[in-house]
């Protein structure tokens, strides 16, 4: 029956984030308009919380294989977003699994949003932009990035300035979104009475 409850759970948490994954929206003058912006890990950081670190991690996968179905990365983009999504909720996850309450929750988002943030360097480098670079040039690519912040020379320095902290910040923000709504939530969730 538990393990039911947290199936239930997560596939309502997916859902959910699959659904804020479509009301994605650009940032001006912040980061080029390709990269978007969504809340799509709040759902996933929620259920990490909640029925355990696994769980969130299972909410990043299946909200990606959703979207597959309306992608227009070949789902690249989606395999990118599902590795940073676990790279952030998993260690925030394990991190208040071990340390219950506020600090814990803290602590957790912190440590999975740099995490998160660190990985989203490598995953950029090594997969997401050499696909890209089959439809667009390097050149046009770092052009966007210049209309920003002309000084900038190569991807890597790109994604270094721009984004490891734009990642950082939607991870944060997701995290300050459950700070506040996952107290009321919890009993709901876990299916307690207060």
């Amino acid at each position: 029956m538990k393990n039911t409850r947290k199936l239930t759970i997560t596939a309502i948490m997916s859902a959910l984030a699959f659904v804020l994954m479509l009301l994605e929206f650009p940032v001006p003058f912040v980061i080029p308009d390709f990269i978007k912006f969504d809340f799509s890990e709040l759902p996933a950081l929620l259920c990490a919380f909640a029925v355990g670190p696994v769980w969130g991690a299972a909410v990043c996968i299946v909200k990606n294989l959703l979207h597959l179905f309306v992608t227009t990365t070949a789902g690249v983009g989606e395999l990118a977003n599902c590795l940073l999504g676990i790279c952030f909720v998993l260690p925030a996850g394990i991190v208040y699994k071990k340390i219950k309450g506020r600090t814990g929750a803290l602590l957790g988002s912190l440590i999975g949003a740099a995490v998160g943030a660190t990985v989203t360097l490598p995953i950029n480098y090594y997969i997401t932009y050499p696909f890209y670079m089959n439809f667009m040039s390097e050149e046009l690519i770092l052009g966007a990035y210049q209309l920003l912040l002309p000084g900038v020379k190569s991807i890597f320095q790109c994604l270094l300035i721009f984004n490891l902290p734009f990642t950082f910040v939607k991870f944060i923000c997701d995290a300050a979104i459950v700070f506040f709504i996952y107290k009321p939530l919890s009993p709901i969730i876990k299916g307690k009475n207060k």
